[in-house]
């Protein structure tokens, strides 16, 4: 994300400017974005003149600036755009003022958002844009017979590709490194700024040495680390493990499932954690909460006035953060998201066991 300006308007709000780069941000956007705000950008309507009035059926359709006062936000990942609805407030052709439009922003799609940014989202926005100069990471996890390529970003793990083929004895035989060799020309077509490469056992020293022969420019790229399993268990491992962040600093993700991996274990012994909305805020209110762990989802609705917490949210945060405790807000297509979810959509790790 690359943030263009910031400028304080009236009151506490205050316009972001700002250009998505990549899906991510677009995702990013999903939840930085709420009904009530105001949102800015080029774009395209369909108009006629009529004898009275223009009206938004039939006709050609024309490039117009606009800022529409939100009602909706959806996030369409495969289609690589976030759909941003609403009453048009300020357009760039005044018979426009009133109808209800839908914004498609795109990468590299300049927009700008006014609203009253709270200390969570200010951070996220921070997060996104030093997610811009980090380098693209690919998780590898191989067995025998199997590899699977994984792209880590900051709205998750996606599976790129997989190749499979038979091993072992036999007519229908294949030497496992014809499989690794068809593993490096994959890496070296999608051409990643580093390789983690994970599994069980041997197999994947014996694959890094077949990629590096095969092609030379990755071999300062990949790193090997110990993985029980394979596809997406191996990637949560590798991350929970906390091998990504050597290599790309301070990923959401790992963060992620580090946190809930230790949330979970502190459940499980009975240690210093709450999980719930009471619980949690009951933590807060005693000063007790170190990290405070909030489904992006769950916050989102919460804040619009669906949610079915009988807390108040952003109290809690605020709480939070006026003691000194750090709040990550987890995202809710991930798997720590989803373990989060399980327990009601917010916890926190505790400074001390509360009785």
């Amino acid at each position: 994300m690359r943030i263009r300006g910031r400028k304080r308007l009236e009151g506490d709000v205050e316009r972001v400017t700002l250009v998505p780069e990549h899906v991510d941000d677009l995702w990013h956007l999903q939840y930085l974005v709420e009904p009530g705000d105001r949102v800015g950008g080029e774009t395209s309507r369909r108009v006629q003149r009529d004898d009275e009035r223009l009206r938004d059926t039939g006709g050609q359709r024309e490039p117009m600036w606009v800022a529409l006062a939100v009602e909706s936000v959806e996030f369409h990942r495969f289609a690589n755009r976030l759909r941003v609805s609403g009453e048009i407030v300020a357009c760039s052709r005044e018979d426009q003022l009133g109808h209800h439009h839908t914004l498609n922003v795109e990468p590299f799609d300049e927009v700008s958002v006014e609203k009253v940014w709270k200390p969570d989202q200010d951070e996220r926005l921070a997060q996104a844009e030093a997610a811009a100069d980090r380098p693209d990471v690919l998780v590898v996890t191989v067995e025998e017979g199997a590899a699977f390529v994984h792209a880590v970003g900051q709205s998750g793990a996606e599976e790129r590709l997989s190749l499979t083929g038979p091993t072992g004895k036999g007519e229908y035989a294949r030497d496992r490194t014809e499989l690794f060799v068809e593993l490096g020309d994959a890496l070296a077509h999608l051409d990643p700024d580093a390789v983690i490469l994970a599994g069980p056992g041997f197999t994947k020293e014996d694959a890094r040495a077949a990629i590096a022969a095969a092609h030379p420019e990755l071999a300062d790229r990949v790193t090997t680390v110990d993985a029980a399993s394979v596809g997406d268990r191996g990637v949560h491992e590798v991350l929970a493990r906390g091998a990504v962040d050597e290599v790309l600093a301070e990923t959401r993700l790992a963060d992620e499932a580090a946190a809930v991996d230790e949330l979970l274990r502190r459940v499980k012994t009975e240690g210093a954690a709450a999980y719930g909305p009471e619980a949690t805020a009951r933590a807060a209110e005693y000063g007790a909460v170190e990290t405070l762990l909030v489904l992006d989802e769950r916050l989102r609705a919460e804040r619009a006035g669906s949610g079915e917490w009988p807390i108040d949210v952003d109290d809690v945060i605020e709480a939070v953060e006026h003691q000194g405790g750090e709040v990550t807000v987890l995202t809710s297509g991930g798997d720590a998201g989803r373990q989060l979810d399980g327990l009601g959509g917010i916890a926190a790790l505790l400074r001390y066991r509360l009785e």
